[in-house]
């Protein structure tokens, strides 16, 4: 897994770049990013699966906040981001949230 982020000095908004690769995701069909920039909606934002068979998506994020989120392959499994800039304790307490503050 990996996390990338751009700033772009025009714009109030980091471009970040998360990609995982199919062995990470255990050969999955599907994965979804979802967290707080898209209202925790499991099915809102899709990660492309690539040719080569990983799986990268960019979104511009607004700068100046913290976003949690996880990601979930095949609608059943979550996962977190071990390069996130934290973690925290989510609100069901059985597991953690990525954190990337930007």
């Amino acid at each position: 897994m990996s996390l990338k982020k751009q700033f772009l000095k025009s714009k109030n908004v980091c471009k970040v770049t998360f990609e995982l690769t199919d062995d990470e995701t255990n050969n999955a069909e599907s994965v979804f990013i979802v967290g707080e920039f898209n209202n925790w909606d499991k099915t809102a934002t899709e990660v492309p699966k690539l040719k080569k068979g990983s799986f990268k998506l960019t979104l511009e994020l607004e700068t100046g906040r913290e976003y949690q989120f996880r990601y979930l392959y095949n609608d059943s499994i979550w996962a977190n981001e071990p390069e996130a800039d934290k973690h925290v304790p989510n609100e069901f307490g059985d597991s953690e949230n990525s954190v990337i503050v930007l």
